[in-house]
């Protein structure tokens, strides 16, 4: 029996950088809450997923621009590597496997609409 560990996040795209293979999407996932004066106070957490595979590369950076509300999944693994001073840091790889543009889909249906 395999096991595994996933993670999904529906949130709207800070950055988009590339490098070496690699496309870094951030996405912020709002955890805000209403202040003791009943106004909503906005915290979001930023995650950053990383995509390897090379067709949802090309099609991410063709359809998603900064703002794109979105869908990623895909696994979680924890990771750590020492510094050059020799501290050990601790962190989380989330490595995506399925990206959804909810504002693309969004956008192509008010297209489709419009035209017909």
């Amino acid at each position: 029996m395999n096991t595994f560990a996933e993670f999904e996040i529906i949130g709207r795209v800070g950055q988009i950088k590339e490098g070496n293979g690699v496309l870094w999407v951030s996405i912020a996932a709002e955890y805000g809450r209403k202040d003791n004066h009943g106004d909503f106070q906005s915290k979001p957490f930023w995650n950053d997923v990383s995509i390897f595979n090379e067709n949802v590369i090309k099609w991410v950076k063709e359809n998603t621009v900064k703002g794109d509300l979105v869908r990623a999944t895909g696994t979680i693994r924890s990771e750590s590597s020492e510094t050059n001073s020799g501290e050990t840091r601790h962190g989380v790889k989330l490595a995506c496997d399925n990206f959804a543009n909810l504002a693309h889909m969004i956008r192509k249906q008010m297209e489709r609409q419009q035209a017909g």
